[in-house]
Formats: C-alpha cells, sequence, structure tokens
C-alpha cells in the first residue's frame, strides 16, 4: 500500500463536528426530570465544544496504572481531599499515588447510598499484555496506605469496567451529562461494572467514560452508551467517540486513531504502538512526529502534526479565562510490508 493522503477529520481545528454526536446532544427538548430546563444551556462547556467541533483526539491521560477506591456520598472539586474518605489518609495516599506513577480515581455505585458501600477499592493496570482489574474490600482507608498496589491482591473481575464522569462539582457538565448515561449503562444487557467516577479530565467532552482494563477513554458518549457497549462486546473500540487510549503518548493515540480510521482495524488489541519519533517542526509551535504501529500485513507508519488551537475558548464550564488547546493533524500514512 502506497501513502494514504490524510484527511482532517480525526485532529483538525474546531471548524466543524469531528464526532458522532449530534450538537443537539447536549440540548435535549424537552429535557429530562434529571436535567431541568436551563441547566444545559448553550453556554456550557460541552455544548459549545459541539457546536465548533473540538476534537477530543488525543486527549486521554497518561497514567497506565489506576487506583479506584470505592467512596460514596458527595465530592468537592477535589474529589479525594473533599469526600467522606478520611482526611488524615487522603493526602499521603495522592503522594503514595505519585511515586509509584498511578492515577486516583473515586469511584461509586450510580445512584448508591453512602449506607451500601462495600468498602471496595481496585488496582487497574492498562499495560498492553497485562491488562487486568483487581478488586478487595478494605477495614479502613488508613489501610489503603499499606496494601501493596503492585496487582498482586484481590480479585480479577471477567467483565469490562466502565468508569463515567459524574463529577459536578468540577464541571456541572459531568453531572448532567454522565449521570444519566451512567444509570443507562447497567441497561445495555451486555455483562459491564458501571460505576461513576470523578474527575477524568476533558470535561468539554461530556459524557466522558473511560474503559477498563484497557484504558480507552471515551468523549461525547450519547443516548444510553448502548454503540460503546456494543462495540467492546465485539471486541472493539467505538471509534466515534474514542479520544484515546490511556497511557500511550498524545502523538501515538493521534496516530492509531487516524490508521484505525483509514483501516478499518477496531479491534482492542490493534494497531499497538512501536516507536514514536519526533521530526523537525515545520514552524515554532509546530511539532510532528513519526510513529511506527505494529500491523496485520507490517508496519504502519503515520506522521501527525500537533499546533495550538487557532481560537481561544472556555474550556470548562468554571475556567475564569479562555485558552488554547492543542489539535492534532494526520500527515500521511503508509504501510511496510516485512521482507520476505
Amino acid at each position: 500500500m502506497g501513502a494514504v493522503t490524510a484527511t482532517p477529520a480525526p485532529g483538525r481545528d474546531p471548524v466543524g463536528p469531528v464526532s458522532a454526536a449530534d450538537p443537539q446532544f447536549c440540548q435535549d427538548t424537552p429535557p429530562a426530570r434529571s436535567t431541568p430546563a436551563g441547566r444545559l444551556d448553550p453556554a456550557r462547556c460541552s455544548v459549545q465544544a459541539l457546536l465548533r467541533g473540538d476534537s477530543p483526539v488525543a486527549t486521554a491521560p497518561p497514567a497506565r496504572r489506576w487506583l479506584l477506591v470505592e467512596q460514596p456520598g458527595p465530592w468537592g472539586r477535589d474529589a479525594l481531599l473533599e469526600s467522606r474518605f478520611d482526611r488524615r489518609v487522603a493526602s499521603r495516599l495522592a503522594a503514595r499515588a505519585r511515586e509509584l506513577g498511578m492515577r486516583i480515581q473515586l469511584v461509586r455505585r450510580p445512584g448508591e447510598r453512602l449506607s451500601d458501600s462495600g468498602r471496595r477499592w481496585a488496582v487497574a493496570d492498562t499495560t498492553p499484555g497485562v491488562e487486568t482489574v483487581r478488586w478487595s474490600t478494605r477495614e479502613s482507608d488508613a489501610e489503603l496506605l499499606q496494601l501493596p498496589w503492585d496487582g498482586s491482591v484481590g480479585e480479577a473481575t471477567q467483565v469490562p469496567t466502565y468508569l463515567v464522569c459524574t463529577h459536578g462539582a468540577h464541571d456541572v457538565c459531568c453531572a448532567l451529562r454522565g449521570r444519566p448515561l451512567a444509570r443507562a449503562l447497567p441497561a445495555s444487557g451486555a455483562q459491564v461494572d458501571v460505576w461513576e467516577t470523578s474527575h477524568l479530565g476533558g470535561d468539554r467532552f461530556a459524557a466522558n467514560v473511560v474503559v477498563l482494563p484497557w484504558g480507552f477513554v471515551y468523549g461525547q458518549v450519547p443516548e444510553d452508551g448502548a454503540a460503546l457497549v456494543a462495540a467492546h462486546a465485539a471486541g472493539q473500540v467505538a471509534w466515534a467517540f474514542l479520544r484515546g487510549r490511556a497511557g500511550l503518548v498524545p502523538a501515538a493515540q493521534a496516530a492509531q486513531h487516524h490508521a484505525r480510521g483509514e483501516l478499518g482495524l477496531l479491534g482492542v488489541h490493534d494497531l499497538p504502538p512501536r516507536r514514536v519519533s519526533g521530526l523537525e517542526s515545520p514552524a515554532p509551535g509546530i511539532e510532528r512526529f513519526e510513529v511506527t504501529l505494529a500491523g496485520p500485513d507490517g508496519d504502519v507508519v503515520v506522521e501527525v502534526e500537533s499546533r495550538l488551537s487557532r481560537e481561544s475558548h472556555r474550556l470548562t464550564c468554571a475556567a475564569p479565562n479562555p485558552g488554547h488547546w492543542r489539535t492534532w493533524h494526520p500527515l500521511s500514512l503508509r504501510v511496510v510490508a516485512p521482507l520476505s
């Protein structure tokens, strides 16, 4: 296969929609009873992002290993420090996670009452070839400081784990879009383990979901999430809503997203990155990379470019000032057949 001319859709500037989600997705009429009229007005960050066509591609977080801590009840803006989790433990837990390079997510069941807590916790490892989620229980929050986080304890789950961001104290859009989705996902008919979770990043892409153990992060997931669940039940990613895979550098996320769309390789294990190399920049503020992915018919080599958005906008509902963000643009794709 020769060079494939890249189209701008997977990472273009915010001048038109790049998601299968309809802009009206954030403007339900009439609103559901759980979404009072006027709450998702046009000024909300998730509405504006859809109308501008902001691309969510290559925005998955960098962590490969995640610590999930069940903590029902309300969460403040800093969920770990502003919840019913033991405050004497919270800062030390966060420090240990930083030392180990892990990301902490508070989780709770959709609609769960505080008395329903099983004091569960889990270590999720999204590393390709390792992908696991192991659940345990704790007697106290302080116990988490002593227990191993290396995946050596706990029972491995056999079904996908869906974490839906519903962190309204961080951004209203996450609650208004995430909570209905979290309630709807268990009704999909597939075997899924669904939790509400604290801030995942990319508030303007609500509703945001991470699917473990692979670490695929999705944004602007519409309706009841049935398409997302169906894709993973078939062993595939839901490409239309895919932000990227956690643990991969943004250039690899962007290249993988473009190659999946061009080659139709949607399997969760397809196109693992082999190498990311920086290229000479054509101008200040522009970054270029060559990413080599392992394909079924040889290496897939993708060149991608990153640059700042032309315009600045408020990227969260609570942002005091507008900001720029980096956009990703595929430049070329070629398949290199292995030597015979």
